[in-house]
């Protein structure tokens, strides 16, 4: 059975729809398991979602929770066609690490094209790591073109729990295609809850028996080897652009 050290996509209060705190998530990761936390609130654009203060004001974060480690980042939304992000750079230069989506409420989406276009775009921005739940059917992508331009880049792609459990019906099928290309090409996926409420944050299993079904490699799976993760979350050319 794959071993998964840490979640990075998870929400708190903060994000208005999130129902827990980080203290309450940080607690369960550790009853799971889990030994790396991050804490990826919603942007300023979703509806209900916290001030660009909050995201600035991260020295009062902590960076350890009985006994786990606290990384500080943000899901970041895509607002636009040109791929415009709704927290500027000096923010997302200090954050931990970034993850880009789109949303409905944010983002009205548009032709297969115009979709890969605008996320390609987003990627261009060297503090984007991780783009969240790019299966979603809701939104169509040219694939193969994304994952070339994303691992190019270093970027990950995420697998994404909650899209088979709770929310996105219909994501699967993409998310094999996805991570077929991703191992054709030697990158890396991510595989998170997207924790809206504690008890969610470290379920992992319809993701990972999706990445088995694909013949995927567990080598591959970003988080599932705590010193690779680290590594990665740590590493400060990350912030240095």
């Amino acid at each position: 059975m794959t071993r998964i050290w840490g979640d990075l996509h998870v929400h708190t209060v903060a994000s208005g729809h999130g129902y827990s705190t980080v203290l309450e998530n940080a607690r369960v990761a550790l009853r799971k398991g889990l030994r790396i936390l991050g804490v990826a609130d919603h942007s300023p654009s979703m509806p209900g979602g916290p001030s660009p203060l909050y995201f600035e004001a991260k020295g009062h974060f902590p960076r350890e929770i009985e006994g786990v480690r606290i990384y500080f980042g943000a899901e970041v939304d895509i607002v636009d066609f040109d791929g415009k992000l709704d927290l500027e750079d000096r923010i997302l230069r200090k954050l931990d690490f970034v993850i880009v989506s789109f949303h409905p409420q944010v983002f009205r989406g548009g032709s297969r094209e115009e979709n890969t276009d605008a996320l390609l775009r987003a990627l261009e921005n060297p503090f984007v790591d991780i783009v969240a739940h790019p299966g979603n059917p809701r939104f169509p992508l040219d694939y193969n073109k994304l994952v070339e331009e994303a691992v190019g880049q270093g970027k990950i792609l995420e697998i994404n729990n909650s899209s088979f459990s709770v929310s996105r019906k219909g994501s699967k099928e993409n998310c094999m295609v996805i991570a077929q290309e991703v191992e054709k090409r030697k990158g890396w996926v991510i595989v998170s809850s997207d924790a809206h409420f504690c008890e969610e944050v470290g379920e992992f299993g319809e993701a990972l028996a999706m990445l088995r079904e694909a013949r995927f490699s567990e080598e591959r799976i970003l988080n599932a080897s705590y010193e690779n993760l680290v590594e990665f979350l740590e590493n400060p050319q990350r912030r240095e652009s």
